[in-house]
């Protein structure tokens, strides 16, 4: 039986040149990382940890205060928990349809076909963890029009399949290569402006809320067909404490991906066991026998991230 996976936060390797604004100023000091899976980098410079897909990808994001990332959108989910600092969320054509502050624990499934970005608003380098929906983490990434002309001004151009180009390094798009068209004002009709209502209501959850559910003594499922935020992405994401961490080893049919909020935390498996701390990331394989237990004193908190059979597609409410 293949042995569980860990990556440690002091060895992610990021990435500088992940996106199409990595020139644009405001983003330009953003750090990406590739956790598990493809992710959707448009660079080949990004450092990939793990590179088995377990049916979703497991990513993150650091940047130093007033960094921003810029407007996109996704096909398939995008949910984010914040790890570390203080961060603002926010969506829309323009990125004025709304927005949220999210503090450390919190987490965000963002709902798919909306344009969204976020900023540290905090005082020190912050990251947020991400779950990506599909193997392929929903065919890249869908940017606003003025992101891509924004970047196109400041050296870098993407080709219609997704690869950057860096004209302050003497890249050119090859010969027969065509540039990413912008959106059409048609096709940018179609993408939702929801209300700040609408939005933090049905899709974010509140770290210290999410404890006080937690002290039932049963897994808070966040993310499910049964969640609190009910959805179908691909996956299924619960909140661990030390009141309702299960006792009993566990085996499952899908990969289990355990991230640490706060604490550390005991990972038992046949043959092997070993400590996580916030940032760390473990990939446990489907039919791998496992616990996970809080391994000192003091507050505990994590995320577990369990596949499902379900395709990983559009949002789905029920």
């Amino acid at each position: 039986m293949t042995a569980p996976q860990v990556v440690r936060y002091g060895d992610l390797v990021p990435c500088k040149t992940a996106f199409i604004d990595a020139h644009t100023p405001g983003s330009d000091q953003k750090e990406n990382f590739t956790i598990i899976g493809g992710g959707v980098s448009e660079s080949p410079d990004q450092h990939v940890h793990i590179r088995d897909t377990p049916g979703f990808n497991i990513g993150a994001a650091g940047q130093p205060p007033k960094c921003r990332n810029s407007l996109h959108s996704h096909r398939t989910a995008e949910v984010f928990f914040v790890l570390s600092g203080r961060w603002r969320f926010f969506w829309g054509r323009w990125g004025n349809a709304g927005d949220v502050v999210l503090e450390e624990g919190d987490i965000f499934n963002i709902p798919t076909g909306i344009f969204r970005g976020f900023e540290n608003i905090g005082t020190d380098y912050g990251m947020i963890m991400a779950i990506l929906g599909g193997d392929d983490a929903g065919g890249g990434v869908i940017w606003a029009p003025q992101v891509i002309e924004d970047a196109r001004a400041h050296g870098l151009v993407l080709s219609e399949a997704g690869k950057l180009y860096d004209t302050k390094q003497g890249q050119s798009l090859p010969e027969g290569v065509a540039p990413m068209p912008l959106l059409t004002e048609e096709q940018l009709s179609t993408y939702p402006e929801p209300s700040p209502m609408q939005v933090i209501g049905g899709h974010v959850r509140r770290y210290w809320d999410m404890v006080a559910l937690a002290r039932s003594g049963d897994p808070v499922t966040v993310i499910g067909e049964t969640g609190i935020m009910r959805d179908k992405p691909g996956f299924e994401v619960t909140f661990l404490t030390r009141a309702n961490a299960p006792a009993a080893p566990e085996t499952r049919d899908h990969a289990t991906v355990l991230m640490p909020v706060r604490g550390h935390w005991r990972l038992d498996w046949d043959g092997g066991t070993t400590a996580l701390a916030p940032g760390d990331t473990a990939l446990v394989p489907p039919g791998q026998s496992h616990s996970i237990t809080p391994a000192m004193s003091g507050e505990a908190a994590l995320y577990r991230v369990i596949g499902t059979d379900d395709p990983a597609g559009a949002t789905w409410r029920g």
